[in-house]
């Protein structure tokens, strides 16, 4: 964003018109950190949290039709909608998501309200007899599981490479999150 050289770990702001992800020092990030200002531009914030008692059911996965066990959700502010994305072999597909369904999921966890547009995403991971995992998680998070997923994709599943990776993603952020207040376990 500025001439100021930034290290290997740096912020990254989000441009809204263009939906790109752009790094960024220090300075610049805090200057777009206001959730309420009206700017073109806006920091991605480093929280994580666990939505343990959450759990998106098959029939509720198959009404948001998503054809893989992966998938980020975030609210695009410039659109006024949810956006749905999962991983393959050319990297992040949108999904039509139908409202409806995702609705339905909103109204029987309220709590996932507290996802902040354009910035933050509802990464939700399914597994056969685990019922999955959902995530709140930076958007940049999303999109560096997708870039990584993409240079490891083989055959119609990912392969075992791709698998392995998603499991190590998915560990260092269940290391990083914390519980989501309000929400019960079942």
């Amino acid at each position: 964003m500025c001439a100021e050289p930034i290290g290997e770990s740096h912020s990254h702001v989000v441009n809204l018109d263009s939906r790109a992800l752009m790094c960024g020092c220090r300075a610049c990030y805090l200057l777009f950190t206001d959730e309420d200002a009206q700017l073109r531009y806006r920091a991605v914030p480093e929280r994580y949290l666990h939505f343990a008692g959450l759990t998106v059911d098959g029939r509720a996965w198959d009404e948001l039709q998503i054809p893989v066990g992966l998938a980020f959700l975030f609210r695009n502010s410039v659109q006024d909608r949810t956006i749905a994305f999962y991983p393959g072999p050319a990297g992040a597909t949108e999904s039509e998501l139908p409202l409806d369904a995702w609705e339905a999921v909103v109204e029987s966890s309220p709590e996932l309200a507290e996802l902040r547009p354009d910035v933050e995403a509802l990464l939700i991971r399914r597994s056969a007899g685990s019922g999955g995992s959902c995530h709140l998680v930076p958007i940049d998070a999303c999109y560096e599981l997708v870039g990584q997923l993409r240079t490891l994709w083989r055959g119609f599943d990912g392969g075992t490479e791709a698998h392995a990776a998603m499991d190590a993603f998915f560990t260092r952020v269940a290391d990083r999150s914390r519980p989501a207040a309000g929400i019960v376990a079942p």
